[in-house]
């Protein structure tokens, strides 16, 4: 047991880091509803760019090779940008073509879906236990309630090609923290490269797509830097570091704390209303939470 401790404390601080990025995506519905008339993809190049200039600023300020850091094997630059700004790509092309409701109740799979791909990493066969399943069938299940207020929803065919966005997108976000961790010599400060590529793309996807409009008031900008500096910049840094060294089980059924979070974060600030909904969703999603994290909690038991 002695000689098991220490890499199980790792593990485990390594899964709190990760953490940390949940804690912060809670706070991206209230930053982008702060940003006011912005399109989505030019919020994504400004934010993402923010990101962009805080990773350099940690290079230069800790005396990193900057040329060196970038110097990345062709997998891990496909896996990063693709993870990165596919993610946001197939989100905003679902909530394009099909009701929102349903598009956000399908794309929040993606922490489900690690949960089941993580039994596909080497090494893991038989990790994969029926509490981590059933825990995060619990967060899928309260953060379903989040979505669609309690109420039913309705899949029609004419927008297919949107909840076929929105699964993609699931995928996307889930093979790319899944992957990550065959990429475990990869410093987590990489992403800094990442987030530059997803600015440019994403600035691309703009011009084509979006007409420009700017934050009107200091408050929008200082959300566009508060965007780039925690949900979109600090948190894809901690993340990285989760699945590649916690346990990625435990971080997929924890990723559902994210809605709950943010309903909780809007409720505070006026935007949204506590209700018998928000209730279930937090035992279910804090019973999931639990039961996905027992190794770690309670320790593992034969």
């Amino acid at each position: 047991m002695s000689a098991s401790s220490p890499a199980r404390t790792e593990t485990g601080t390594a899964t709190a880091i990760g953490f940390v990025a949940v804690l912060l995506w809670a706070l991206l519905a209230l930053l982008t509803a702060s940003t006011g008339s912005v399109p989505p993809f030019q919020l994504v190049a400004m934010s993402f760019t923010v990101a962009s200039v805080a990773g350099l600023g940690y290079w230069i300020a800790t005396g990193a090779d900057i040329a060196a850091r970038l110097r990345l094997p062709p997998m891990a630059w496909l896996l990063g940008t693709g993870g990165l700004f596919g993610y946001h790509f197939f989100y905003f092309l679902a909530l394009r073509n099909a009701p929102p409701v349903e598009a956000s109740l399908i794309a929040y799979l993606w922490p489900l879906l690690i949960v089941l791909m993580s039994a596909l990493l080497p090494g893991a066969a038989g990790g994969l236990r029926w509490w981590h399943l059933a825990g995060a069938g619990l967060g899928l299940v309260g953060a379903g309630l989040l979505v669609t207020g309690g109420r039913g929803v309705t899949f029609q065919s004419q927008y297919m090609l949107g909840y076929g966005a929105a699964l993609v997108c699931a995928l996307t976000w889930s093979a790319y923290s899944v992957l990550s961790r065959l990429f475990g010599e990869v410093r987590s400060d990489a992403v800094t490269g990442f987030c530059m590529a997803t600015a440019v793309l994403a600035a691309l996807c703009h011009l084509a797509l979006e007409e420009t409009v700017w934050p009107a008031a200091a408050g929008e900008w200082l959300a566009v830097l508060a965007l780039g500096v925690g949900p979109v910049g600090l948190a894809f840094y901690v993340w990285d570091h989760g699945v590649k060294r916690g346990d990625i089980r435990v971080l997929g059924a924890a990723s559902y704390a994210s809605p709950l979070l943010s309903t909780l974060v809007l409720v505070a600030f006026g935007m949204a209303q506590a209700g018998w909904v928000l209730g279930v969703a937090c035992l279910a999603i804090t019973a999931g939470a639990v039961l996905a994290a027992r190794d770690m909690l309670f320790g593992r038991r034969g």
